[in-house]
């Protein structure tokens, strides 16, 4: 494949970059009206039951600080991994993050409307997906992506949490491509956490960050 046909291929829907943000807005927004409608009616949170009833517990005593915290963390962490190693997981991100924290914090301030209306859970949870879409692309353009791996997107949804500790060895040589002292903290990173008996994936994220930050990489 020459450089023009791969050119026109980025100019593919599936392949753009802008595609991605708008695939996680639309799920983003499917989820955050499932949680309107288990705010709403009591069923239809897509998660799983021990953090659905955090949020139970939250509409029943007001207080929405612990599944606001839980979601938004969960949210945080797996963005900063889908910019380092190309897959969001949903689970995550959309699920636990979008779907509980997001619609937790508004909650937590009183901010009722776009929760309870099924239109406006819809547009929030689509504008939450867009934002974290485009910011995994626009971050990933200073990790992954200066290994010149692939081309377009290149970012993978799935990854659920049984899955997730597959991901360890992945984001090792991810590292690696984009740089050889990312790879090494990366790399460091998993060791010291499989010695503290923790999951690798941390480990390896949190070290790939820090020696980037050390040894950053010159934009060609």
């Amino acid at each position: 494949m020459d450089d023009v046909q791969i050119e026109e291929l980025k100019q593919n829907f599936w392949y753009a970059d802008w595609t991605f943000p708008l695939l996680v807005g639309l799920l983003s927004s499917g989820v955050f009206a499932g949680t309107h409608m288990y705010y709403v009616y009591g069923i239809g949170a897509f998660n799983e039951v021990a953090f659905v009833s955090m949020l139970r517990a939250g509409i029943d005593t007001g207080v929405y600080g612990a599944v606001a915290a839980f979601g938004a963390s969960f949210l945080f962490a797996r963005v900063i991994e889908g910019s380092l190693v190309g897959i969001l997981d949903i689970g995550g991100a959309i699920m636990t993050g979008v779907g509980l924290g997001i619609p937790a914090m508004f909650l937590g301030a009183g901010v009722l409307w776009p929760v309870e209306n099924f239109f406006g859970a819809l547009l929030t949870g689509f504008a939450a997906g867009l934002a974290i879409g485009a910011a995994i692309i626009l971050a990933r353009k200073f990790t992954i992506n200066q290994g010149n791996s692939t081309f377009g997107a290149d970012v993978m949804m799935g990854a659920g949490n049984s899955s997730g500790r597959f991901l360890g060895p992945l984001i090792i040589l991810s590292a690696i491509a984009a740089s050889i002292p990312i790879g090494i903290g990366s790399l460091l990173g998993a060791l010291a956490f499989y010695l503290w008996g923790k999951p690798i994936t941390g480990g390896a994220i949190l070290g790939a960050m820090l020696f980037g930050a050390l040894f950053p990489v010159a934009l060609a």
